[in-house]
């Protein structure tokens, strides 16, 4: 019974139950304010992982953050180049040092004779243009099938030395490939900057026949310079090209041998100073890959 100072047993569990409700609405409200503060000055919740400039290119696609361009390319086209082919030619090979006699070897590459591969060239300090290439390439290779590509490699540091020139080339035909590219960094002196694309001759002799591929084989280094400019801000060569960027020759196997649209990147000058540093820098690398993927994919998508 009550005394008249205590409420009842009813009246005491209803004012308990109040007590809890308005203490929860008090949280949901405070919880809802702090969100609207924190969307209205812009903030977001950090996203999983970084950028860290240092992989491999073996991982998955952008090791500069991951997720490709801003603002279109290859990165926001899943599946774009679903159906390419695209062979990527890693310039010489990290073991050919070891190979010298074999890769002196002769080989025919229609209009002349030439060596079976080199040893390329290096910067000051030493990175070698076999290991630059096949960095980008490997990175490449991860955009392009991020694409939808099929991505066929000459070589992937897999083989004793080589393959020769001729058997880059042939590589490409046998894959049918949609578009082919030869990755390299040029030796040319200090003060010599820049990249420059090379583009095949008209070439008919012996084995060699451009004829169906320089037409195509320009659209592709054009849409490749241009891509590779805009993404990497490094300048079109100040040595070859006329300011263009472009040269043709017809003194590579690479190119003469090929019956598939194929260009020579140079990316740029590993004994200058100034470009040295982007070639040895793994986020300018992933750049140069970028540039490359969307080069290409402008390419195959006109």
């Amino acid at each position: 019974m009550s005394n008249g100072s205590t409420p009842p047993a009813p009246r005491r569990r209803l004012r308990g139950t109040l007590l809890v409700v308005v203490a929860a609405v008090a949280v949901v409200g405070l919880g809802g304010w702090l969100v609207w503060r924190s969307s209205a000055a812009g903030g977001e919740p950090p996203r999983a992982g970084g950028i860290s400039g240092h992989g491999t290119g073996h991982g998955p696609a952008g090791e500069d953050g991951g997720h490709g361009p801003r603002g279109g390319g290859p990165g926001k086209q899943q599946g774009s180049l679903r159906g390419k082919v695209v062979v990527i030619d890693p310039g010489h090979n990290p073991h050919n040092r070891d190979h010298g006699r074999e890769i002196a070897r002769q080989v025919d590459i229609g209009n002349s004779r030439k060596e079976c591969d080199t040893t390329g060239t290096s910067t000051d300090d030493g990175y070698a243009e076999a290991s630059f290439t096949l960095d980008v390439a490997r990175r490449a290779r991860t955009l392009l099938q991020k694409a939808g590509a099929k991505v066929v490699f000459t070589q992937d540091g897999d083989r004793a030395y080589g393959p020769c020139v001729d058997q880059r080339a042939a590589i490409g035909n046998r894959a049918h490939a949609d578009a082919a590219l030869s990755l390299h960094a040029d030796g040319s002196a200090a003060g010599n900057r820049g990249f420059h694309v090379i583009l095949p001759a008209r070439v008919t002799a012996g084995p060699a026949d451009t004829s169906a591929i320089v037409k195509p084989s320009r659209r592709l280094g054009e849409r490749l310079a241009d891509r590779f400019h805009a993404i990497t801000g490094s300048a079109r060569s100040n040595y070859i090209g006329d300011g263009t960027g472009l040269d043709v020759r017809s003194d590579l196997g690479g190119l003469n041998l090929s019956t598939v649209p194929k260009v020579f990147l140079e990316c740029g000058n590993m004994r200058d100073p100034k470009d040295a540093a982007n070639l040895t820098d793994a986020r300018w690398r992933q750049k140069a890959a970028r540039g490359i993927t969307e080069g290409i994919t402008d390419f195959l998508a006109h």
